[in-house]
């Protein structure tokens, strides 16, 4: 799907395609106003390379864009500014999260985003620049720079929250010693989701001290005030909460070692005590399965029963002596 929003401080339109009317919507493109075009599902190459040719792009964009170039940002060409970026988010209905991949390209009036699988920030962005609810118009692209970075660090208070709430369930399991191994994987699967929303943390501190070092041509001074002071106090503020996250995590990791480590030992504990009470036996068995032509125990009549008898008071002795010292 493509979409095309263009704005300025009288202007408003919203266009929208499939992937394969690319050209159309690129006709509708007017390069005096500000441009958002917005490319979802798109891997189609030769789409791509037309629309980086449209907007003056260097044509190593495309292989860049196509191959998800993985540097993150790259600072060696200057046509515009690109970024590669990966998002965790939430999703509602299944429970769990999902990582949405991409890339932006931004130049002095427009932006350009590629992604793998759609990102609902930008969509719910989108719906709310199109209602009206949130005015742009009067700003240049840089503010909706501004506006995607800060809604996808607001996404990682929803991301943190949600893994907050699910280790005080699972914290309850390990503490009672009632959970399993699941447990354990379930809290390490958390913790690397986590470590997916720090990365992304750190790529937009990168992205500021490039913007700091910069200072390209389409942020204007009071966007970058934005930038250095509400998006770093988002990433201070997220920093922490991730990493009273991680050592919530690891102490939960370690106790669930613990009881499993307990549960592995308690067994074989057991089997070793069975494995005592039988051993006994064993050994009766074992004597009186020689082929000895001389036994003369083996010609008296009660010998057989006397034998059973004898097995079976070692083994319901054993057993009462192991429930006495709690063995069992």
């Amino acid at each position: 799907m493509l979409t095309l929003l263009s704005f300025s401080p009288n202007h408003l339109e919203f266009f929208k395609c499939n992937t394969w009317e690319v050209d159309a919507l690129l006709q509708r493109v007017d390069r005096t106003h500000n441009i958002w075009f917005r490319c979802i599902h798109l891997r189609d190459r030769t789409a791509i390379a037309r629309i980086v040719k449209c907007f003056d792009l260097n044509p190593s964009r495309v292989d860049m864009i196509f191959n998800r170039f993985p540097k993150g940002i790259d600072e060696d060409l200057e046509d515009c500014f690109f970024d590669n970026y990966e998002v965790l988010v939430r999703q509602i209905k299944q429970h769990d999260f999902e990582v949405a991949c991409g890339s932006f390209v931004v130049g002095e009036n427009f932006l350009i985003t590629f992604e793998t699988n759609e990102l609902k920030i930008l969509s719910t962005l989108i719906n709310n620049i199109k209602k009206q609810s949130l005015d742009i118009q009067s700003w240049g692209i840089d503010y909706l720079i501004y506006y995607i970075y800060n809604d996808i660090l607001n996404n990682y208070y929803t991301v943190f929250d949600h893994v907050a709430r699910e280790l005080d369930n699972l914290e309850d399991e390990v503490l009672d010693n009632s959970g399993s191994e699941s447990t354990y994987q379930k809290i390490a699967t958390m913790r690397q989701s986590a470590r997916l929303g720090r990365r992304n943390l750190q790529s937009i501190q990168s992205l500021l001290a490039i913007l700091e070092y910069q200072n390209p041509p389409w942020l204007t001074q009071s966007v970058k005030t934005l930038f250095n002071q509400e998006l770093v106090r988002h990433i201070d503020k997220l920093s922490q909460e991730y990493q009273t996250l991680r050592l919530w995590m690891s102490e939960l990791m370690e106790i669930q070692r613990d009881n499993i480590a307990s549960k592995t030992s308690e067994r074989i504990n057991r089997l070793t005590i069975l494995s005592s009470v039988f051993l006994p036996i064993t050994f009766i068995a074992g004597v009186y399965g020689m082929n000895f032509k001389y036994m003369p125990e083996l010609e008296l009549p009660w010998s057989y029963p006397a034998v059973l008898i004898l097995m079976a008071l070692i083994v319901i002795g054993s057993i009462m002596y192991a429930k006495q010292q709690r063995w069992l």
